[in-house]
C-alpha cells in the first residue's frame, strides 16, 4: 500500500491509553473477549492493518506490505486498584506498562496495530493502544475507534474508511510554489533525563479570560496556544531572538479529503516573533500570529510541501523552537463502547524538550486542558512564573 510523503514523515508509534471503570455486566474477561473479536472484524475492512513496514529496495521509501501477518493482541492484570493509582490525568511513568512493547525485532517484525487489555483488582481495566503514525492521525485513529466500539456493539461499522492515499500524492512533474522554512530539522525533540516535566491546568474558566484578552472572537485554541507559546519563549529564548511556534493544522476540509480518510492529513500552521514582542507585545498579536499561521495552510500550500518532499526523497523534517502536539478536541474521551466511555485516556508522556501536549481534562466535564511541558529546572521557574502571571 502506497504511503504518501506527509505518511512518512511520521514513522513512530504513537501510544496511548485508555481508563475505564468496573462494570458489572462486562468484567474484564468479558471485555477482552469483546476487544479481541472486534479487532478481528476490523482487520477486515482496515485489511493493512494487519500489514508490515517495509522500505522499498529501488525508490527508498517506506510502503506497507499487505502480508496478513497480523495486529497485535495483549491481555495482562494488575493487582492495584483504579484507586490506588489515585490521580489519573497525572503523567505517571508506569503507564508505559499499561500499552504494547515493542521489541528489539526490525521494522519488518512489529504489527502496525497492538492493543493490550490491563485488568485491575477493582474490577475495572485500561485499553493501551500503540499504533505506528504513518498509518493514521489523530482524526483517523478517533475513526478506528468509534469503529472498534461499534463492531463491539452491534458487530458492524459506524464509518467506512477511505483508504485511497493517493489522494495526496505528489502532482507530476512536482511543482514547490512557496518557501517551506519549516522543513529544516531544527527542533530538539529528544528524550533529556536532567529535564523535568509537569502538567499545567487551565479552567474554563482561565480560557474565558484568555479569549478575552486576545481581541475579537478568537477561538479557546488559538488563545491558549498563543499563551504556551509566550510563556515558553519567557523560559528559553533570548531578548534578541526570534522563537517559531508549530502546531498541527488539519487537512481533511481544506483539501476536500473525505472525513474518512484514513491517513495522516495533517501539516504544521507555523508563526514567529521576537521574545520581546511575545512579552511585551499586546497578547492580540501573538493570537493574531497564530492565526495567520494555519490560514497559510492551503490546499496549494500542502500540494507544494507534498511535492517539495518528492524532490527531497521524504526526508526532511519539521524546525521550529516549540511544537505543540494536541489532542484536546479529538475525542477519543467520547467514544462510546458496550461497557461506557474511558473514564480518562491519554498519550503516553515522555520528557522532551522543544515540546508541549495538549489533552482534554475530563474530570467532572470541566472542558478546561491541561498542558504538558519539559525544560530545565530554571526553565520551568521562569515558564510557570509567566504561565500564572499572564492570567492575571
Amino acid at each position: 500500500m502506497f504511503l504518501s510523503n506527509i505518511d512518512q514523515l511520521f514513522n513512530l508509534d504513537v501510544e496511548t491509553v485508555h481508563f475505564f471503570s468496573a462494570i458489572e455486566s462486562f468484567p474484564p474477561s468479558a471485555v477482552c473477549d469483546a476487544i479481541k473479536q472486534a479487532l478481528q472484524q476490523l482487520l477486515v475492512p482496515y485489511d493493512f492493518l494487519a500489514g508490515r513496514l517495509k522500505q522499498h529496495p529501488e525508490k527508498g521509501r517506506l510502503e506497507v506490505d499487505c502480508n496478513g501477518a497480523g495486529a497485535g493482541f495483549v491481555i495482562a492484570s494488575s493487582e492495584m486498584t483504579l484507586e490506588e493509582i489515585r490521580d489519573l490525568t497525572y503523567p505517571n511513568p508506569a503507564f508505559k506498562n499499561l500499552v504494547p512493547t515493542r521489541s528489539l525485532k526490525g521494522l519488518e517484525d512489529w504489527p502496525l496495530m497492538a492493543i493490550q487489555v490491563t485488568s485491575f483488582k477493582c474490577g475495572g481495566f485500561a485499553m493501551g493502544l500503540s499504533i505506528n503514525h504513518t498509518i493514521f492521525d489523530g482524526a483517523s485513529a478517533k475513526t478506528l475507534l468509534d469503529n472498534l466500539a461499534s463492531l463491539a456493539a452491534t458487530g458492524t461499522l459506524s464509518v467506512h474508511p477511505c483508504k485511497d492515499r493517493h489522494l495526496l500524492s505528489a502532482r507530476n512533474p512536482p511543482r514547490v510554489t512557496f518557501p517551506h522554512p519549516e522543513l529544516t530539522n531544527n527542533i530538539d525533540g529528544t528524550f533529556d533525563a536532567s529535564i523535568e516535566a509537569k502538567l499545567f491546568h487551565l479552567t474554563p474558566s482561565d480560557i474565558t479570560l484568555l479569549k478575552q484578552k486576545a481581541g475579537p472572537a478568537p477561538t479557546r485554541f488559538n488563545a491558549v496556544i498563543a499563551h504556551v507559546w509566550r510563556c515558553h519563549a519567557a523560559a528559553v529564548t533570548a531578548a534578541t531572538k526570534t522563537s517559531t511556534l508549530l502546531y498541527m493544522v488539519h487537512l481533511r476540509q481544506r483539501l476536500r479529503l473525505p472525513k474518512s480518510y484514513a491517513g495522516c492529513a495533517v501539516w504544521v500552521g507555523n508563526a514567529t516573533a521576537t521574545r520581546d514582542e511575545l512579552l511585551e507585545g499586546e497578547f492580540e498579536r501573538a493570537v493574531e500570529s497564530v492565526r495567520k499561521g494555519a490560514e497559510r495552510v492551503t490546499e496549494e500550500y500542502v500540494r507544494s510541501v507534498v511535492d517539495a518532499l518528492e524532490i527531497g526523497k521524504g526526508e526532511a523534517s519539521m524546525s521550529g523552537d516549540l511544537l505543540v502536539s494536541s489532542w484536546w478536541r479529538l475525542g477519543f474521551e467520547t467514544v462510546d463502547y458496550p461497557w461506557g466511555s474511558p473514564l480518562y485516556c491519554c498519550p503516553i508522556f515522555e520528557r522532551k524538550r522543544g515540546v508541549a501536549v495538549f489533552v482534554p481534562d475530563v474530570r467532572g466535564g470541566s472542558g478546561g486542558v491541561n498542558i504538558y511541558i519539559a525544560f530545565s529546572v530554571e526553565e520551568m521557574r521562569r515558564f510557570e512564573k509567566m504561565f500564572y502571571e499572564f492570567l492575571k
